[in-house]
């Protein structure tokens, strides 16, 4: 397997297209083992009395023995994923969960319904289900295998069958208690650790965010500013009849760079954007995923003070002990194994991500030094051509 080490080095044998280095990580040494593939697509609006909503078609094809079929097609809406994750959340309080794209979208980028902000939702669900399909404990989770086959109708009344009221109030009760009791006595540093390397990943991976965000603006400030330029010098070169070449030829770049700044807008706002904000939610998801761990080590603790001072019910007290024990050993157990599996994940993503903007605006400056170095050779064998003609006798 592809150890982290070789994956954070440049060697000349790594092959350096992001494409190439993912496949390479991902699929290569053992593509026979995968066998869930998931496909979110055609999305499609519905209009109620009540509400306007969009549902997306999920495609599962499948090996495995414990599905009745090897295909299945059901349609979901955004509240449907919702409810997974909080699913998955609560099964697996100590997994990393792949986040979800937000409810709501920041006001100015695109508009909510509109076939962009469709697109950009429906790309991020897809991942979100293909990253529980491919994490080798969320992928047997019995809710995951319900969302995936059962018709809208059962999964509804699968939805009803959860928790009731008392028992959320009892969770949330006491996950404030557990927050107003402080910090956690006797966290392994191990944990301390990744908590101080997630409040520093989680200030930089905001402010990368940002400034890709303030990049594409800039970009699309620039791009808009273009496509006004361009025809003003057409419209220039009717009343300049002697330097109407020259000006069509400015035009005629000034289109072509134009179309290279569209381009590479897109390609930021497919590949860059998305994912520097996928590590954004990831950021939140680890902080809340080292919260419940310290949580279960509190409750922990606690029941061990009580243990000391009290005199009368040690046996009962020793047997929740031992219990609580081996819950935060499997809770530790399952977040580091998750921890190095996110880590070698997200460094991937990174390189990849900026392996590709790198190569693409590469690809982009020279288009455009291009596209003016040939209009500057042209007009320099122009004038060539105009002195050597004023010169002859």
């Amino acid at each position: 397997d592809t150890s982290l080490a070789e994956v954070n080095s440049f060697s000349p044998s790594m092959p350096m297209s992001p494409s190439s280095m993912i496949n390479q990580y991902k699929f290569e040494d053992e593509p026979e083992l995968r066998d869930l593939f998931i496909t979110v697509d055609d999305p499609e609006s519905h209009i109620t009395a009540i509400e306007t909503f969009i549902t997306y078609r999920v495609v599962t094809k499948t090996s495995r023995g414990e599905f009745d079929s090897s295909e299945y097609e059901v349609r979901r809406r955004y509240q449907d994923f919702l409810w997974l994750k909080s699913k998955l959340e609560e099964a697996h309080p100590t997994l990393i969960i792949p986040p979800l794209p937000e409810k709501f979208i920041m006001k100015g980028m695109v508009e909510r319904f509109s076939d962009e902000f469709i697109e950009t939702r429906r790309k991020a669900l897809h991942k979100f289900l293909n990253r529980i399909a491919d994490h080798p404990t969320l992928t047997f989770n019995e809710d995951f295998k319900i969302f995936l086959t059962a018709q809208a109708w059962e999964l509804s009344s699968h939805k009803k069958q959860g928790p009731g009221l008392l028992s959320r109030m009892g969770q949330t009760v006491r996950a404030v208690a557990s927050s107003v009791r402080g910090g956690v006595k006797n966290r392994p540093e191990m944990f301390t650790e990744m908590n101080d390397y997630m409040e520093t990943f989680s200030q930089k991976i905001n402010v990368l965010d940002k400034i890709a965000h303030r990049i594409y603006k800039e970009e699309r400030e620039y791009f808009n500013e273009m496509k006004e330029y361009g025809p003003i010098h057409t419209l220039w070169s009717a009343s300049e009849e002697d330097i109407a070449d020259s000006l069509k030829g400015v035009a005629s770049c000034i289109d072509k760079c134009c179309k290279a700044t569209e381009k590479l807008m897109a390609g930021l706002s497919e590949n860059l954007l998305p994912i520097l904000h996928e590590y954004v939610l990831y950021s939140e998801i680890l902080m809340g995923v080292l919260k419940r761990r310290d949580q279960i080590q509190s409750e922990l603790d606690s029941r061990v003070d009580a243990l000391v001072n009290k005199k009368t019910e040690k046996d009962l007290f020793s047997e929740e002990i031992g219990k609580l024990e081996d819950k935060v050993e499997c809770a530790n157990n399952a977040l580091k194994a998750d921890w190095d599996r996110w880590k070698q994940n997200m460094q991937c993503d990174m390189r990849s991500t900026f392996t590709n903007v790198a190569e693409n605006n590469l690809r982009y400056y020279e288009e455009c030094l291009a596209t003016w170095e040939s209009f500057l050779t042209s007009q320099t064998v122009d004038l060539h051509v105009e002195e050597d003609s004023e010169d002859r006798p």
